[in-house]
């Protein structure tokens, strides 16, 4: 389900707390769409370098620019994760932080990128999963779930805390 939510008209200066806010306003627009009882999850996932958070690029200057920053630095892919009981209406909320690094990104590697388009709807632009990026990672500390934007474990936990 989709929650048709305005991301950008919610904002904080902390990538974690703004994950969490936007989760919980992705719950909030989900809420009145669920009749059964359910245990709902939602996500939101952003990218930090440099103390500056980076969403989905807005457009394809900003994500070259992106993708050509995260060479030699630390790069943190940031979820926000919100679970709900919706039979009690229970919430449980939680962080998950992935650290990458990553050699220079050729160039006609992040034209490919930008052309087979995904990268464009991935918070900042990194779609590290990706076989054409994945060459270039030296360090990954966290899961590939969660670089994806799944934190599997921290969703097990908040789905036991609202049992």
């Amino acid at each position: 389900m989709s929650p048709e939510i305005d991301e950008k008209a919610i904002r904080n200066d902390d990538p974690k707390r703004l994950t969490i806010k936007i989760a919980h306003a992705k719950t909030d627009a989900l809420l009145s769409h669920i009749s059964e009882p359910a245990i709902l999850v939602t996500i939101d996932q952003v990218v930090v370098v440099h103390g500056a958070i980076r969403e989905k690029p807005i457009d394809e200057d900003e994500c070259r620019t992106f993708l050509r920053s995260y060479d030699d630095t630390p790069v943190e892919v940031v979820n926000g994760t919100v679970v709900t009981n919706t039979a009690t209406g229970k919430r449980a909320e939680g962080n998950n932080v992935v650290t990458l690094r990553f050699r220079p990104i050729p160039e006609k590697v992040i034209d490919q990128l930008i052309a087979e388009g995904d990268v464009l709807h991935c918070a900042g632009g990194l779609k590290a999963e990706h076989s054409a990026l994945k060459r270039y990672l030296v360090s990954m500390e966290g899961t590939e779930e969660s670089l994806q934007g799944v934190p599997i474990d921290l969703v097990k936990r908040l789905m036991e805390e609202v049992k």
